[in-house]
């Protein structure tokens, strides 16, 4: 198997337990790639193994688990929209 196709397996496979070892071999196989334009292919998965090892190390210190990462920090707690109060700008124009 090439070092592509590989890294795009470990990417696919990894599981909690796998995270720490699979990330370990896609390093040193993106480390036999010949060309930049190799890495750049595969710059996504290597992107997403560690983001995939960050979430799960800090829920596992009990952080942050990683669906509550993804909620943007401004985001309503309540979930009540967020905007203006009162009538649009569009609106009053057509009242006058």
């Amino acid at each position: 198997m090439d070092a592509i196709a590989e890294i795009k397996r470990l990417y696919y496979a990894a599981t909690k337990a796998t995270i720490l070892k699979d990330l370990e071999r896609a390093i040193d196989l993106l480390k036999t790639l010949p060309s930049e334009e190799d890495r750049e292919k595969v710059a996504v998965y290597m992107d997403g193994l560690s983001q995939m090892r960050s979430e799960w190390a800090q829920a596992a210190q009990g952080g942050v688990s990683p669906s509550d990462s993804r909620r943007p920090a401004s985001s309503p707690r309540d979930g009540a929209p967020r905007g203006r109060s009162g009538p649009s700008k569009s609106s009053s124009r057509r009242n006058r």
